[in-house]
């Protein structure tokens, strides 16, 4: 009796079953890179399609403009009206985006309109009250623009100026501009702080005398200067440490150029010229942290600080 023996080969069933899986492994990453790369071509075609390529308005008229915009589904808004020697009035002087730029629908486009040359006269409201003034101006077709206010003698809200002047020609805007007087008690007269770095406590205090502002100097205390314990009797103590003669303005506050006012108080730090001082023959005690026999510790001295008192403001 004859037995027979069948070997499997497990190892070409394992290649076999590796080479199956990469198949699929490949196949599913295949199937990835073109779902990836269909979507991002219908997200550029999508962007692109909601985009639109702005037409030129120039010398339109306004209804043109808003015909032409609305088939482009776009919008139209008339932000500003000039005059123009060169464009007719009515028409379409200048437009934002440019003609030629992309830009997505529905987006809303801007336009200046011509009013043409320039058919009325600006009127003088110089004088006038600021009621009267506006008055005039509408009457004459034309729109009140900014309003500034500057601080004058008599009664308030007189036009001292106006912007056009009285009967200007080429004017571009139909507006006027209006400078007005203000009480000067309402507010308090305006300076421009100077620079006194560097002078004098004499010469500061005389500069700011003039513009009828106050200062406040503070002087600290003299630098002491360490001599030689070895020196003869009698010899003169070393040069002082200080570059500057005392009595210099250091600092100031407020900085020169801001704008102060007489109900302001300038403050200038001073310098100070250095003193001898012996030198000492024993090293310094030192000061002790902890209380010694229930006695509290001693304090150091504090820096002495001389102040000169505001200059007095003559009276006017």
């Amino acid at each position: 009796m004859k037995i027979r023996v069948r070997y499997r080969n497990n190892s070409s069933e394992v290649t076999a079953g590796a080479a199956r899986a990469f198949r699929i492994s490949m196949t599913l990453l295949a199937m990835t890179a073109v779902a990836l790369l269909s979507a991002l071509i219908t997200m550029r075609l999508a962007i692109h399609t909601g985009e639109v390529e702005v037409p030129s308005l120039s010398g339109l008229t306004v209804e043109e403009a808003a015909d032409k915009t609305s088939s482009a589904q776009l919008n139209l808004t008339v932000e500003n009206r000039f005059y123009s020697t060169t464009v007719p009035a009515g028409r379409v002087l200048s437009q934002s985006p440019a003609a030629g730029a992309s830009v997505r629908k529905g987006w809303h486009m801007r336009i200046t309109e011509s009013m043409g040359p320039q058919r009325v006269a600006i009127p003088d409201t110089v004088g006038l009250n600021e009621r009267d003034a506006a008055m005039a101006i509408r009457r004459a077709s034309l729109d009140l623009g900014e309003i500034a206010h500057l601080p004058s003698p008599g009664p308030a809200d007189i036009v001292l100026a106006q912007t056009p002047p009285a009967n200007a020609e080429g004017v571009d805007k139909p507006e006027v501009s209006l400078l007005l007087s203000q009480p000067e008690s309402a507010s308090p007269r305006a300076y421009v702080m100077p620079n006194l770095v560097g002078m004098s406590y004499t010469a500061a205090s005389a500069k700011m005398r003039e513009l009828d502002l106050r200062i406040y100097a503070i002087v600290p205390q003299p630098i002491p200067v360490a001599v030689d314990p070895t020196a003869p009797a009698g010899a003169p103590p070393p040069p002082p440490v200080a570059t500057l003669p005392a009595g210099v303005v250091l600092s100031q506050t407020p900085a020169a150029g801001m704008r102060v006012s007489a109900a302001d108080t300038a403050r200038v730090k001073m310098s100070a010229a250095a003193v001898a001082n012996p030198a000492p023959t024993a090293a310094p005690s030192t000061i002790p942290t902890a209380p010694v026999n229930g006695t509290s510790a001693p304090k150091p001295p504090a820096p002495v600080v001389r102040q000169i008192a505001p200059i007095s403001t003559p009276s006017r």
